[in-house]
């Protein structure tokens, strides 16, 4: 019997932890570098001692290792548990678990959220990388805007009164999920934070401003968005 299986598993480990290491080491720049040009490969590479080379073999390319941070991230913050928001048969329900989610995530390294935000503007590199995944949340709110559209808000188990107006979700979709996207953004919670909240402490914030946005509730009618579940 070939012993090559067990021997692949082995040369594996040391492989993982490489990458790993350099992950690390690029949320640690990420968070802590004080000039914006200062996030480079070879930075990245020397932080985690280990070659250049190293990093290209893992990653590729810079751009490929943007995208296994932000993936990092997103396990860190618990971005598995989106797909609860789409499962949810409450449309308004289901908003509530889409904003937490992100709030989570946003919190999961907040130091390097913010730098990753910020270099988006001045890189090229990061740009492209934060662009793809804030589509990725646009059209995750498309869908949910179009659930809110085409269920009565009457049917949902949160519709406690009727409302006076259309709600924006069916007047005026696109605007709906621009607003949306502006809520459920980090540096709309990182504001809304400040320096001494944090990030997950204004989801509840987020959710009001959100439901009043959309026309989902009438000021004093309903209760505030903390009290309900989610």
């Amino acid at each position: 019997m070939s012993p090559r299986p067990y021997n692949l598993g082995k040369r594996q480990e040391p492989i993982d932890a490489a990458r790993q290491q350099v992950l690390d080491a690029a949320r640690r720049l990420l968070g802590g570098t004080a000039s914006y040009t200062a996030f480079t490969v070879d930075a990245v590479a020397k932080d985690a001692d280990v070659a250049r080379a190293t990093v290209y073999y893992q990653f590729g390319s810079k751009t490929g290792l943007l995208e296994a941070v932000c993936d990092d991230l997103a396990e860190i913050g618990g971005m598995a548990g989106l797909a609860d928001a789409f499962t949810d048969p409450d449309p308004v329900q289901a908003l509530h678990r889409f904003v937490a989610c992100f709030g989570r995530f946003w919190a999961a390294d907040r130091p390097a959220m913010r730098r990753l935000r910020a270099l988006a503007l001045l890189d090229p590199d990061v740009g492209a990388v934060i662009a793809a995944r804030d589509q990725r949340r646009r059209q995750g709110l498309t869908v949910l805007v179009g659930r809110l559209a085409e269920t009565p808000l009457a049917e949902t188990p949160l519709a406690e009164t009727p409302l006076a107006e259309t709600p924006l979700a069916t007047a005026e979709p696109d605007l709906a999920v621009r607003i949306l996207a502006t809520l459920t953004s980090f540096e709309t919670f990182d504001t809304l934070a400040g320096p001494d909240q944090e990030v997950t402490a204004v989801v509840p914030d987020i959710l009001r401003l959100a439901e009043a946005a959309l026309g989902l509730q009438e000021p004093g009618l309903r209760g505030p968005a903390d009290n309900r579940r989610h």
